[in-house]
């Protein structure tokens, strides 16, 4: 027989308890609300004040409703007063002794039937529960923040957890209007275990001074299509919560890419918590803001150096690729010349470009007269020696080394002194292409990303022997044309890779260790982290078989070996099965 959970008790009015009741409420559900003092219900009562008149004036909530909401709602500071409940939701502080003592007073004062749920988001419930004399009737039920509105809930079930105690809690969960995931208790659950790893891992190209904060957080929102940048995500959490999960994380994985880098320490010894404080990796206008002021003065790569001129650039490659970047530079009014292997092949990309360009004048976001303009800016041609008067070529040709370095060459040979050579490798290096020409000072990564047109990300990729103004070139360059770039040193998967490979990397090896269905780990990662896909939609997208390259050359560069490829990937791209593409990846696509 399925439970009532009519009455329910929430333990703890910080931001997230304030908004699990809040929650609750909303729903008819009748709240006894404990806080340890006076002070602390107060700013509980607060929160939950503020966030529904928030919504009251924004149109989403009726007056009405609020007083409804509110009512339902009674504080005290008595834990006793919660020997009614039906289910009780403890979110305090993340301490472990803290949790396990509050535990074994609730087992005293609630019914011995009534399921005791904490709000963790990386202890283990096991250790929680075996402090309650019900460890059977113990879960983990983790909200996100703000929970008002974030749709996700992780059910965390242990080894004890009896079966029926979690069918109730996911059948409460979606009564609440959340979506469910059901887990198994490991640190960090489904969305923490993947976004924490992630994080720590901007951190450390922060610290190293590998790429600004700046560029590290536009990679991924302009790359990646994410709601936040990875350090300033991080000031939203909060540094010194980032710590402790990533420390129990540890403790429990040791691996080492959960090791908190040392800066974050640094950080909050120095009371640099992110916005709560005012200041962490940005700083903020006032402690609890989200409004970012500039803090150190920023100089740009072309204020101090002089900018070469760029009027034709050249363009060696057939592909979606080399077509979409011939695009955006045609449509921003730059000659270019498209050099193909054969004519055949040249106007086959010509074509290609035609036919994108028709897409935008059907759609109306092009006019005929426009269209034919840009045309005729390209001119297709099959010896490189056509190159000869390019001030900036882009190598957009297959991803072997070998051939990267060929056209390199070739390019060396026929190309006018002071022209910008660069190859937009997504993960090679580029002082390898630089190292067959006799100029590697002007030889640069200019990463575009898929589609070209579309996307508005350039990672600008410096080797050790890249001119400054060669760099401040093509920023440039970029700008000029719509896009935005963001610079970074010459190392396998230069920032957007890196971050993410790793990430989708441990999202295998959490699937195959049986954790969690790829179908839950996705939706954690879409409807808790507000990415725009879960890691196995966007494995199948990219194609099993590239994502495994780039492992291997992640891993191959960093020796790291929580970098190692899941050995699930490896098998499903010996099995053929490569995504999307295949028609089987993770998911089968052929029914």
């Amino acid at each position: 027989m399925t439970r009532e959970f009519t009455v329910v008790g929430v333990v703890g009015l910080g931001t997230m308890g304030a908004g699990i009741a809040e929650v609750l409420a909303r729903s008819g559900v009748r709240v006894v609300a404990v806080e340890v003092d006076p002070a602390g219900i107060e700013r509980g009562r607060g929160h939950v004040e503020y966030s529904t008149g928030r919504a009251v004036a924004k149109g989403k909530l009726a007056e009405d409703a609020r007083a409804r909401l509110l009512d339902l709602i009674t504080y005290s500071t008595a834990l006793t007063d919660l020997a009614d409940a039906d289910l009780v939701i403890e979110a305090i502080p993340e301490s472990l002794d803290l949790k396990a003592g509050l535990f074994a007073e609730l087992d005293r004062i609630v019914r011995p039937e009534v399921v005791l749920a904490s709000n963790t988001s990386s202890l283990s419930i096991t250790q929680i529960s075996v402090h309650a004399g019900r460890p059977g009737k113990v879960v983990g039920l983790h909200f996100f923040n703000p929970a008002p509105v974030q749709r996700l809930t992780e059910v965390v079930r242990t080894v004890v957890t009896e079966p029926d105690v979690v069918t109730d809690v996911v059948d409460f969960a979606r009564r609440l209007g959340k979506e469910p995931v059901v887990i198994g208790d490991r640190a960090g659950f489904i969305a923490n275990a993947l976004l924490f790893g992630y994080l720590n891992h901007a951190v450390a190209m922060y610290e190293s001074r590998y790429a600004t904060r700046e560029d590290l957080d536009a990679a991924m929102r302009f790359g990646c299509g994410y709601p936040m940048g990875p350090l300033a995500l991080l000031d939203l959490i909060g540094l010194d919560t980032a710590f402790e999960i990533l420390e129990t994380m540890y403790a429990q994985s040791r691996n080492r890419l959960h090791a908190p880098t040392p800066i974050l320490k640094q950080m909050i010894t120095a009371g640099l918590l992110g916005r709560k404080s005012g200041r962490g990796f940005y700083t903020y206008e006032a402690p609890d803001s989200p409004t970012v002021v500039p803090d150190v003065p920023v100089t740009s790569p072309e204020e101090v150096a002089s900018v070469r001129r760029v009027r034709r650039v050249g363009v060696v490659g057939t592909g979606t690729m080399a077509t979409g970047i011939v695009e955006v530079f045609a449509r921003k009014g730059f000659d270019v010349v498209l050099r193909a292997r054969s004519a055949e092949k040249a106007e086959a990309a010509v074509g290609k470009v035609r036919k994108s360009l028709e897409r935008q004048v059907t759609k109306g976001r092009l006019s005929e007269e426009d269209r034919d303009a840009v045309l005729g800016r390209v001119a297709p041609v099959v010896e490189f020696a056509e190159l000869a008067d390019c001030d900036l070529v882009i190598e957009a040709v297959a991803e072997e080394l070998s051939v990267k370095r060929a056209v390199f060459a070739a390019l060396d040979e026929v190309v006018k002194p002071g022209a910008v050579l660069a190859t937009t490798t997504s993960s090679l290096p580029v002082i390898e292409c630089a190292a067959v020409t006799a100029r590697p000072g002007d030889v640069i990564g200019l990463h575009f990303f898929n589609p070209a047109p579309v996307m508005k990300l350039v990672e600008v990729v410096a080797t050790i022997a890249t001119a400054p103004d060669v760099v401040a070139t093509a920023r440039a360059v970029c700008l000029e044309i719509g896009k935005h770039p963001v610079h970074c040193g010459d190392r396998a998967g230069f920032i957007v890779n890196a971050l993410l490979f790793p990430y989708l990397n441990d999202a295998v090896k959490m699937l195959e260790a049986h954790y969690a269905e790829a179908d839950d780990i996705d939706t954690a990662m879409k409807v808790g982290c507000g990415l725009p896909m879960g890691p196995f939609e966007l494995l199948d997208v990219v194609g099993l078989d590239v994502s495994l390259a780039i492992e291997r050359t992640l891993y191959n560069e960093f020796h790291e070996a929580g970098y190692a490829p899941a050995p699930l990937l490896e098998h499903l791209v010996t099995a053929g099965r490569l995504g999307r593409k295949t028609g089987k990846g993770f998911r089968d696509y052929s029914r």
